[in-house]
């Protein structure tokens, strides 16, 4: 994820960062002052003088389905959440063997309507065939400039500050496991297998606009949700800030078919991959007034939380912790899976 180190999610902690990351003894190798940015950030930011540079980098692996689009709105994503308009774009594509010219046509036309639809250019990038793959990869890289300099960060968070869920949950891992339920055999109703995978259209991978038009609303801090889905982006957003965050679980919009799909395949719904989905906080003054107009312009919103001292992500009243920090996406975990788990007997902690 961007300018974020992953290995398994649990290890996060002992990232060594300092392997790659520039810092005051080094950054003469940069010519530009680059802008300290905390690990949990899935983007870089460099001080341009009359504005910033944001720059982010994140590869699509999970699936080679709409393998193009995934690649520039992920990382499009990962720009406008720290409130800059995504603008050029470069790809590294790695395809297997055996791809026909037709395919790679096809993929490269998937980036083009992606980039139209969150205005951005493809401006460089590399492609080759190799056996190191067995479907379409692609590592995208993206730029942005905030205007200004100003830019989000999802430490921006204060005790005090409303935590708004935009966009419902899971959009991109209901699409990802219809696809993987259906190849599987699993007993899924076709009308819901059907809503599930179209998600990806319907709300749709993107968060470009909600998230510059949070930004304007007055937005302190953002955070796209994707691997680890909404409990992985609560448990970053309260771990980059510092803070506990309550959050009220009958608040948190879902994708109804999604939830079903991840109940065929015994997938907790909390930790499935949830790009198309963003946490931003805001000050309780400007809260309603946020969530209003970003109704009013076809966002789903609603506040799912407050964050407070302390550090966490707990239940409404404070006590509990509402869920775990996820050690794996659930999608990876299904995805990498020899078998397809059986769903759970017990599902009190699944959203009704």
């Amino acid at each position: 994820m961007g300018a974020e180190c992953r290995t398994a999610q649990s290890q996060l902690g002992s990232c060594p960062l300092r392997f790659w990351r520039l810092s005051p003894a080094n950054s003469d190798r940069c010519r530009l002052p680059c802008l300290s940015v905390h690990r949990w950030e899935d983007a870089c930011v460099i001080d341009l003088g009359v504005g910033a540079l944001v720059a982010t980098s994140d590869p699509i692996t999970f699936t080679g389905s709409e393998v193009g689009r995934a690649a520039v709105i992920v990382n499009a994503n990962d720009i406008a959440v720290m409130g800059a308009r995504p603008r050029w774009f470069l790809a590294t594509v790695l395809l297997p063997e055996g791809t026909f010219e037709h395919e790679v046509k096809s993929l490269f036309d998937e980036m083009g309507r992606a980039l139209d639809q969150v205005g951005a250019h493809m401006v460089g990038g590399h492609t080759e065939v190799t056996s190191a793959v067995r479907w379409p990869v692609i590592v995208g890289h993206m730029l942005g400039v905030a205007v200004g300099g100003r830019v989000i960060t999802t430490a921006g968070v204060s005790p005090g500050q409303a935590i708004v869920q935009i966009g419902p949950v899971p959009v991109e891992g209901a699409a990802v496991l219809a696809r993987l339920a259906s190849d599987t055999g699993v007993c899924v109703g076709p009308p819901i297998l059907r809503a599930a995978a179209a998600a990806t259209d319907d709300p749709g991978l993107s968060v470009v606009e909600a998230a510059l038009e949070a930004a304007n609303l007055g937005a302190t801090a953002m955070h796209d949700l994707t691997e680890g889905g909404l409990a992985g982006g609560l448990w970053e957003l309260a771990g980059a800030a510092q803070v506990a965050v309550s959050v009220d679980r009958d608040a948190v919009a879902w994708i109804g078919p999604g939830v079903e799909v991840c109940r065929a395949l015994g997938a907790d719904p909390w930790a499935t991959l949830a790009s198309g989905s963003l946490l931003a906080a805001f000050s309780q003054a400007e809260a309603g007034h946020a969530i209003e107009r970003l109704r009013l312009n076809g966002h789903q919103a609603s506040v799912i939380g407050m964050a407070r001292s302390g550090l966490g992500v707990y239940d409404r009243g404070g006590r509990l912790v509402l869920v775990e920090r996820p050690s794996r996406d659930e999608v990876a975990r299904l995805l990498t899976g020899a078998q397809v788990p059986v769903p759970p007997q017990d599902e009190a902690g699944l959203p009704a």
